[in-house]
């Protein structure tokens, strides 16, 4: 039986996880699991699911002694996912931004593609409760990406996303650069120019209402100078 692992990374998000974790459980059968990568959340959140996972082994958790950003977090999920042969991966958000009723469309894409995002702007823009600013900011974003670097896709920043165990397997994570958002950018160009087939489904993004936002304009600076690296280093055989 085909085996799924749903990647969470946390900090401060006691609040959520207590809810998100029994939902998606509510909702799936025992083929999924849930990996929480917490970055020692003062919180609470760390001790919390660490203790559900000694009572349920679906729930599977790695405790980082610092906060190291979402990048750092989701490849030592992947690492995991790697390790314990899991057939399909997510990336997921613990603050119910990503309806986990998505999930069974995600299981049903990736059967016909390798990569599967969860688009906020291939339907038009389903985006709710975001400030304008932060969703002009978001859109022109994507635009800029695509206009760079050529990736066919409509929301390369979205964290919501399944991959098929040989696209994770293809990407060297020694060579991963970015932290922040930039990140989603960047592991979906590499699966691209690894020649795997990426394919969006619409998903309505609801803005958190509980916890605090991750977002700062060292992130907004990442993504802006990383999509140019990644051109260049496709130009030259880096990536």
């Amino acid at each position: 039986m085909e085996k799924s692992l749903i990647i969470i990374p946390t900090y401060n998000e006691l609040e959520n996880i207590q809810k998100m974790i029994p939902e998606i459980f509510g909702l799936y059968e025992d083929n999924l699991d849930i990996l929480v990568v917490d970055d020692n959340s003062p919180d609470g959140t760390g001790s919390f699911v660490e203790e559900l996972s000694k009572k349920n082994n679906r729930v599977k958790i790695i405790r980082r002694e610092k906060k190291s950003g979402l990048g750092t977090a989701y490849v030592e999920g992947f690492k995991f996912a790697l390790k314990n042969d899991y057939d399909f991966i997510f990336e997921m958000d613990a603050d119910f931004s990503h309806d986990p009723k998505e999930i069974r469309n995600f299981l049903k894409a990736v059967k016909d593609y390798d990569l599967v995002l969860g688009s906020r702007y291939i339907a038009g823009i389903s985006v709710v409760n975001w400030p304008m600013r932060r969703l002009i900011l978001s859109y022109l974003a994507n635009l800029y990406t695509r206009i760079i670097t050529g990736l066919p896709v409509k929301d390369a920043t979205g964290g919501f996303k399944c991959f098929r165990n040989k696209v994770l397997k293809s990407i060297n994570f020694e060579k991963v650069k970015s932290n922040g958002y930039a990140f989603q950018i960047e592991i979906t160009y590499k699966a691209w120019k690894n020649g795997f087939s990426v394919f969006e489904i619409p998903i309505i993004f609801i803005d958190r209402t509980t916890g605090t936002s991750k977002m700062s304009k060292r992130i907004v600076r990442e993504a802006i100078f990383m999509v140019w690296k990644l051109r260049l280093r496709s130009i030259f055989g880096l990536l």
